[in-house]
């Protein structure tokens, strides 16, 4: 039998549209299908020593042996430090129990002892949360050097710490002691610049390595799981 050629023409179109239908599902079927894989294997991703993080050779000990010890040394004049303090704070919001955090301030010349001073005065005054912000914003936002005592002073006085309590605390021995071994745990971990991670006192995780801050703490991630994983837990 003969058709005409419209007919043959429709025919044709129906044949091909449904050709391209299936074709359609079938890729909506790899996407979704695919996703929850592609979750998967970012999720997974191993990161490599010597190219996405250094080794720490030999090991700096870890202040808490009982904990996966993450350590961050860091500037309050450092305006990548003050641009990474948030990140860094909602990061530290979901560590578990088995993981301790601590602050190591970075001490290269004169000026930076004195905020070292500071955070430590700050911790043994009980006041750490308060004034950490506040010292980032005096520096970096507000421009002050904070480059004396005095200067120093003068923001703590103005957060509700009284001047003799500060004095005291800032002159310390205790204080003095702690940014000492701050300067010895930053040259046994041969850090050389800010902000920069060390994990339980074995890696080195800089933002030129892992590829920018928010790497820096996925890297960290998958460290925090591999010394799990060697202590069997």
């Amino acid at each position: 039998a003969r058709y005409a050629p419209a007919v043959v023409l429709s025919v044709r179109r129906f044949i091909v549209e449904r050709i391209m239908f299936k074709q359609l599902l079938l890729t909506l079927s790899l996407l979704v299908f695919g996703l929850p894989c592609i979750a998967a294997n970012d999720a997974a991703k191993s990161y490599v020593a010597g190219t996405d993080y250094d080794l720490i050779t030999p090991p700096v000990r870890a202040v808490d042996p009982g904990k996966i010890e993450v350590a961050e040394f860091f500037w309050y004049g450092c305006g990548h430090c003050y641009s990474f303090e948030p990140i860094l704070q909602a990061w530290k919001k979901t560590l578990p129990e088995d993981v301790k955090f601590r602050g190591v301030p970075a001490v290269w010349q004169e000026k930076m002892e004195l905020h070292a001073k500071a955070y430590y005065a700050a911790e043994a005054l009980g006041v750490l949360d308060t004034m950490n912000p506040v010292i980032f914003q005096a520096m970096n936002v507000d421009r002050k050097p904070l480059a004396s005592e005095k200067e120093i002073a003068a923001l703590f006085t103005a957060h509700g710490v009284s001047e003799a309590d500060f004095i005291k605390a800032f002159n310390s021995f205790g204080v003095s002691s702690q940014v000492r071994q701050a300067v010895a745990t930053a040259k046994a971990a041969q850090i050389t610049g800010t902000p920069a991670l060390m994990v339980n006192g074995k890696y080195h995780v800089s933002g030129s390595k892992a590829g920018g801050q928010a790497n820096m703490l996925k890297v960290v991630d998958f460290l925090i799981e591999k010394e799990r994983a060697a202590k069997g837990g």
